[in-house]
């Protein structure tokens, strides 16, 4: 009946759909037995802990709130799928300002009710922002906020195998970096397919470049795809990613996809995107990122992309002007 930890784990948003999905893996994952269920929809929630326990969870001690100075009180790690969900028609940015606003909430609690909380994961769209607003509100160090951008690397690995006929895990090494969005970077040259380099694939009668070109746009609207053709967002793959994240922080198995993290060096300023990192009890620590000059420039765009957005938190004032963060977070 061993646990990865006994610290608090709260499950934001937990009586949707990726909340109770989170709630049950990180259960089945053993993470912790001090597992938090938060939700304003109390009705909604309690049915979600009600069924927690009938899956008669060995040692788990599960608990359940519609209050978050309650939820919050002795947090260690939080994972927050609490914003509005995509619908059919829209893209991520759609919800730029309703689930900006829900994530300097979000982190003016974390600030007031569990300032010494190690690590925090945010979900909900768009993530990069919303995530970079949880952590200039939270007081957060940037090592201990990370967001999901890992669906769009398993959504390239899933084409390529469907595509050669292979198992998942046959294909390696896929990655996406910059946003969690439709201006995410498509990396095919760190990828190999059954230990060929994808790149030596590309062109050639197994993988024409018109083919490719057209599982790259699978892989960058696979979110939207999945609306299609279940009538609503994603909702078992961001709670198993992102619980394997959580997972990483509190000191369990590896994270083996990019994470989103906020970043400032000498090529990207103060942002949260998708990079190469590790993510262990200290944190978040990101890598530098190696590809093509094509692959770079994609990079670059996508970055350009979520500066932009960025801005535009700052324009609706969500977040003050990035010269002032530090008085809001002395970390950053």
């Amino acid at each position: 009946m061993n646990f990865v930890t006994e610290e608090k784990l709260v499950i934001v948003g937990a009586a949707g759909m990726i909340g109770s999905n989170m709630a049950q893996t990180a259960a089945m994952m053993r993470l912790t037995p001090n597992i938090c269920l938060y939700d304003p929809f109390a009705q909604g929630l309690e049915g979600v802990a009600e069924e927690m326990r009938h899956c008669g969870f060995e040692g788990l001690n599960i608990t359940f709130t519609s209050c978050i100075k309650e939820a919050f009180t002795g947090a260690k790690y939080i994972v927050s799928s609490g914003g509005a969900p995509r619908k059919d028609g829209m893209t991520r940015e759609d919800l730029l300002k309703g689930n900006a606003e829900i994530a300097a909430q979000l982190g003016k609690d974390i600030k007031a009710y569990c300032p010494d909380c190690k690590h925090v994961v945010i979900i909900f769209n768009p993530a990069d922002i919303t995530g970079l607003v949880t952590l200039i509100h939270s007081g957060l160090k940037p090592t201990q906020v990370t967001t999901l951008a890992g669906l769009d690397s398993t959504r390239l690995q899933s084409e390529l195998a469907k595509h050669f006929g292979l198992k998942q895990s046959e294909v390696t090494n896929t990655r996406t970096y910059g946003g969690h969005g439709e201006q995410m970077a498509v990396f095919a040259s760190t990828a190999k397919v059954n230990g060929t380099p994808l790149t030596d694939l590309i062109g050639t009668d197994k993988l024409t470049n018109e083919d490719w070109a057209a599982l790259r746009e699978r892989v960058i609207k696979g979110g939207a795809n999945i609306i299609k053709l279940r009538g609503r967002s994603s909702f078992q793959s961001p709670a198993y990613v992102s619980i394997e994240m959580i997972r990483a922080a509190m000191g369990g198995e590896a994270f083996r996809w990019p994470a989103g993290c906020f970043v400032k060096n000498d090529r990207f300023q103060n942002i949260m995107m998708a990079m190469e990192t590790d993510i262990d009890r200290d944190g978040v620590h990101y890598k530098e990122i190696k590809g093509t000059a094509e692959e770079q420039a994609e990079l670059e765009a996508s970055y350009k992309h979520l500066t932009a957005l960025r801005d535009q938190v700052i324009a609706m004032g969500v977040i003050p002007a990035v010269a002032d963060w530090n008085k809001i977070n002395p970390n950053l």
